[in-house]
């Protein structure tokens, strides 16, 4: 831990010296990666700091310790005893903080929610976790665009993919992939019977355009007109777009915004999205034979969470975590739950290792 540290700090102070060098400084990109790594180090650098100014305490304490001074050997011993309960502690902080960084986590994030099993229920609660998110959203100061939206004209939604712009979306809301189930009594239910429904959620990073190179050659593009349920979905002009990428057979529509060239921005959006997603899931299938996650795996098949109505509860499959205050969560305070998730994959990062 020590050496690890050292090298650490050694880093930091190489990354000072570059950030006032003037080639890197008239380098936007190269400038905008080395702020990023020295912000990422600098708290590594704080507490690693503390660290070894305790441990350099403990060998001025051990060296009394073999010393003649019997008072000062008493007030070394005290004060070994405390010293040693904080490097402990500064020692499993530090192997938090050491746990190699998802380098998606500060990227926009893409949310892709739809109604599963359940009909109307299904697609009623896909607009309950669509508000959820949102709510999510505003309290961390994020933006959301709306890129599609499929609605059944009584409120609910078969499916709803937006955009959520701010530092970390996605390494928050990417414990949040994966299959939501909902046990309540349906409005359109008058028997009073409670029913179960689900509704699935894909959380994707937002990819750039340098990280996904897309051959328009393999592009099939078609336009069509708006529809919905009038309003703005309703338009007379061929401004949606529906984007084929042949060679992965990946379909993208979009025709939220009014006109067909920012409809195709944000389809392209999604589908590199998409297809970044898809080859980070077969790396991740590669290393799954090694060590299966537990949270965070982003299998969007897997049941995580369940949302109990009749008892006010819910609870996430994952990490057995159970909570009785639906009403708040339904309202996006989720950080408490997401807080656990981290932790738990965490531990089991350390565990692993």
């Amino acid at each position: 831990m020590k050496d690890r540290i050292k090298t650490i700090i050694n880093r930091h102070e190489e990354l000072s010296k570059l950030l006032s060098d003037p080639s890197v400084m008239n380098d936007q990109n190269k400038y905008k990666v080395t702020a990023q790594e020295h912000s990422q180090l600098s708290p590594i650098v704080l507490k690693g700091q503390e660290y070894l100014d305790v441990l350099h305490q403990i060998a001025d304490d051990e060296d009394i310790l073999k010393g003649d001074d019997t008072e000062l050997k008493e007030i070394a011993q005290e004060e070994l005893s405390e010293l040693k309960v904080q490097i402990e502690s500064l020692e499993n902080e530090l192997k938090v903080m050491l746990i190699p960084k998802d380098p998606n986590d500060d990227k926009n994030t893409i949310v892709e929610i739809r109604a599963g099993t359940g009909g109307d229920e299904a697609a009623l609660f896909a607009a309950d976790l669509f508000r959820l998110y949102s709510r999510f959203a505003e309290r961390n100061n994020w933006t959301r665009e709306i890129m599609e939206m499929n609605d059944i004209g009584i409120g609910g939604y078969k499916e709803v993919i937006f955009l959520i712009t701010g530092k970390g979306a996605y390494g928050l809301m990417k414990y949040e992939s994966g299959v939501h189930r909902v046990q309540r009594v349906p409005k359109t239910e008058a028997g009073g019977r409670v029913h179960t429904s689900a509704a699935t959620v894909a959380v994707l990073p937002e990819a750039e355009e340098a990280e996904i190179d897309i051959n328009e050659g393999d592009l099939k593009i078609d336009t069509f007109r708006a529809s919905g349920a009038g309003g703005q979905h309703v338009n007379k002009t061929e401004s949606a777009i529906r984007i084929t990428h042949l060679p992965s057979g990946l379909v993208v529509s979009c025709q939220d915004e009014k006109s067909q060239h920012q409809n195709r921005l944000l389809a392209m959006k999604v589908l590199r999205s998409r297809l970044l997603a898809q080859e980070q899931e077969r790396l991740a299938q590669e290393r799954a034979s090694a060590r299966k996650s537990m949270v965070s795996t982003g299998d969007r098949s897997a049941k995580i969470r369940t949302y109990n109505f009749s008892q006010g509860r819910i609870t996430d499959h994952r990490i057995n975590y159970t909570a009785y205050k639906l009403d708040a969560i339904l309202d996006g305070d989720i950080s408490e739950l997401i807080e656990q998730l981290k932790l738990a994959e965490q531990q089991e990062q350390l565990a692993g290792d």
